[in-house]
């Protein structure tokens, strides 16, 4: 049985709806009709967006494919106004839990692209390694518990690959910190294995935030050390690290300092362990290079136990997940087991923006101008959950019917284009529909400047 919003609920909706589209409005500068009715064009489509010129085509976009690039090229998005934007239509009722990671906009031809590195990939390979050449973008977005794909992004930085990732990190969760209201709930920032969790924990000490990394199971850790007597008569400095925990060896683990088991529908009987004021033993090379002495970082090993896997793989038969959390106070072991499984539905919005809205479907030259495209997704995609609860459910022959609240972000985005045309636009329309003069005849530009990639090094 379907349950429709009451004509209460679906006009404060249409309203919250029309509000952000003219705030999202008021951040665009330069060329902000077009970037405007670039985002509906991306959210009207009748298809994925495999083309931006062809987004010109559609009834939403008002103006000539030229202006399409010239807008990504010359338009201006206030990056900061965006963001507080975001954060001010999250949802309140979702938990203060946030996934941060990060996704690579393949360039690999762009001899004339300044700022490129080479980046992981899974499905691609270059020279033989699983490597692209591209720009990285590290998103935030604030996790749901329900059992669906959507999440609420609420930044976006693109990394260069000269610049540190860890700091980066650090500067971007302070951050979004900042624009949280300090009177909630203490935020709690999840993270893959990949990202250094002494280094987040260090740049993050005295942030009202809490963060949780994946561990590899390889990690050894270590308890402090007994205090030395005063006149022990031993010469020397006091010993830094005490009892050696190695995750891997289950005898050098000592007593847990909490102990919780659940039921969970798809991984049975779970067993949450966590040992609190462990710290790794950290060397003067890295981040740490250039120190007389590397800081001890304290905080909290999680271990996670489960009983079955629900899709049982050659790949995925190790039945443990060891975390890492630091923070105010002590972690609260339920959440951080739903934070780190939910942590995965951001992937199911990168590939939705990829796939569907062409985040990287542009054949842009400048960083810059991917930034401006990439705040025109982020804003394209909040609509799409801001109108979940009363677009139309135009399903295919072979889907079943859904509630109006628990339509996917594909399926949102099919009824998107009749509720924009009732709820109207702020973009103004264009002052002529004459084609421009183009190029004049005899100039010629001289050849772009190529960049290399750039390599990251130790």
């Amino acid at each position: 049985m379907s349950t429709s919003p009451t004509s209460g609920a679906r006009a404060q909706l249409i309203e919250q709806l029309t509000e952000f589209r003219n705030d999202f409005y008021d951040c665009l500068g330069g060329w902000a009709d077009a970037l405007f009715e670039l985002t509906d064009a991306a959210l009207c489509a009748p298809g994925p967006v495999s083309s931006v010129p062809g987004l010109s085509l559609g009834p939403t976009f008002r103006r000539s494919h030229g202006s399409l690039y010239k807008a990504l090229s010359k338009g201006e998005v206030d990056a900061g106004q965006v963001r507080e934007l975001l954060v001010r239509y999250r949802p309140e009722a979702w938990p203060a839990v946030f996934a941060v990671d990060a996704s690579t906009w393949e360039r690999c031809d762009a001899e004339t692209s300044p700022e490129r590195g080479f980046y992981h990939s899974a499905s691609k390979h270059s020279a033989g390694q699983p490597i692209v050449a591209g720009w990285s973008f590290q998103w935030v977005s604030q996790l749901n518990f329900a059992p669906d794909s959507w999440t609420a992004p609420v930044d976006a930085v693109r990394i260069p690959p000269s610049e540190d990732a860890t700091t980066a990190t650090v500067c971007q969760v302070k951050r979004v910190t900042e624009m949280l209201p300090a009177d909630g709930e203490v935020p709690m920032f999840v993270f893959d294995a990949g990202y250094d969790p002494a280094g987040l924990t260090y740049g993050l000490a005295g942030t009202r935030a809490q963060v949780l990394v994946r561990l590899r199971s390889d990690r050894v850790f270590f308890t402090d050390p007994p205090e030395r007597p005063e006149r022990s008569g031993k010469a020397g400095r006091p010993r830094r690290h005490g009892r050696r925990f190695k995750l891997s060896d289950d005898k050098t683990a000592p007593l847990p300092d909490a102990d919780v088991r659940v039921e969970d529908p798809r991984y049975g009987k779970v067993r949450v362990r966590a040992w609190h004021n462990l710290h790794p033993r950290l060397h003067c090379r890295g981040r740490w290079a250039g120190e007389g002495l590397p800081p001890v970082v304290r905080g909290s090993v999680i271990r996670v136990d489960v009983e079955r896997l629900p899709k049982p793989s050659s790949r995925a038969n190790n039945k443990v997940l060891w975390l890492w959390w630091s923070g105010p106070g002590e972690p609260d072991l339920e959440l951080c087991l739903n934070a780190y499984l939910h942590r995965f539905d951001l992937e199911h919005t990168y590939r939705f923006a990829k796939n569907t809205l062409g985040w990287t479907t542009p054949s842009l030259r400048t960083p810059e101008q991917a930034d401006r495209w990439t705040w025109l997704v982020l804003a394209g995609y909040t609509q799409l959950r801001i109108a979940r609860g009363i677009v139309g459910d135009l399903r295919l022959p072979w889907e079943r019917p859904r509630d109006p609240d628990k339509l996917t972000p594909g399926r949102a985005r099919r009824g998107f284009p009749s509720l924009r045309a009732a709820i109207g636009t702020p973009a103004n329309p264009p002052k002529s529909q004459k084609a421009g003069p183009g190029r004049p005849k005899g100039t010629c530009r001289p050849p772009r400047t190529r960049y290399p990639v750039i390599k990251k090094t130790a």
